[in-house]
C-alpha cells in the first residue's frame, strides 16, 4: 500500500530583512534535505510536491532530483499565516506558536488561526493523495506547524495534544496511509530513517 510521506522542511536561512515564506535552505537544511533524498531511493516513491515558500520549493528539488521526478506545488500546503507579525526572534516567537496552539479558535497577533490552518493543510494533502495520477509514495515537503496541525487530524486529537516534530531545525517527517489517511510511523527526524515503513 503506497504511503504520504509529509516532510518538514530543514534548516533555513534565518534573515529578518527577508520575508520568511523567502528564506532558503542554508547548507545544512541542504545537506540534510539530500540525506533524505538518499533514503528514499529504491523506494516506490511517484510524486513529490511542496508548499510555494522558497524553503519546502529547496527541499523539494533536491528530493525530486535524486529520485529523477518532476516535483508540483501548492500553495495550500504551506505554513500558517503569520504575514501580520512578520518575523519573531525567539523566544518571543515560541510564546507566541504555543499560544497559537493554545488558543486554536482565535487568531493570535494577526495570524491565521490555528483550526483554518489545520483545514486547509487537511484538505490540500487529500486533494493531491486524491487527484495525484501516479500510484505510489507521495512526497510532501512542507512544514512544522502545518504537520502539527495535520497530525492532530490523523491521531484524532483535540489541536494542541498532537505528538509533534521533535527536532529543532525541523527536517523530520510521518508516514501514513495514502487512502486511509492511518498513520504508519510517527515523527522522526531525518538521522532516525525511515524504518521499515
Amino acid at each position: 500500500m503506497a504511503s504520504i510521506i509529509f516532510l518538514t522542511h530543514p534548516e533555513v536561512v534565518i534573515d529578518p530583512a527577508v520575508p520568511v515564506p523567502q528564506w532558503p535552505l542554508n547548507a545544512v537544511g541542504r545537506e540534510r534535505a539530500e540525506r533524505f533524498a538518499e533514503m528514499l531511493v529504491g523506494r516506490t516513491v511517484s510524486a513529490v510536491y511542496a508548499s510555494t515558500e522558497r524553503k519546502a520549493m529547496d527541499g523539494a528539488a533536491i528530493v525530486a532530483g535524486r529520485l529523477g521526478l518532476p516535483y508540483g506545488t501548492d500553495e495550500a500546503l504551506g505554513e500558517n499565516d503569520r504575514s501580520a507579525t512578520g518575523y519573531i526572534a525567539p523566544p518571543e516567537f515560541w510564546e507566541v506558536v504555543r499560544e497559537f496552539f493554545g488558543r486554536p479558535h482565535e487568531s493570535i497577533r494577526g495570524w491565521e488561526r490555528a483550526i483554518d490552518a489545520q483545514a486547509r493543510i487537511i484538505e490540500a494533502v487529500r486533494r493531491i493523495a486524491r487527484e495525484d495520477e501516479t500510484s505510489g509514495d507521495i512526497v510532501i515537503v512542507s512544514h512544522g506547524g502545518v504537520g502539527a496541525l495535520l497530525t492532530a487530524h490523523l491521531q484524532k486529537v483535540e489541536i494542541g495534544r498532537e505528538s509533534r516534530p521533535g527536532h529543532p531545525g525541523g527536517g523530520c517527517f510521518i508516514v501514513f496511509d495514502r487512502d486511509s489517511f492511518a498513520i504508519r510511523q510517527d515523527w522522526r527526524a531525518i538521522e532516525e530513517g525511515l524504518g521499515t515503513v
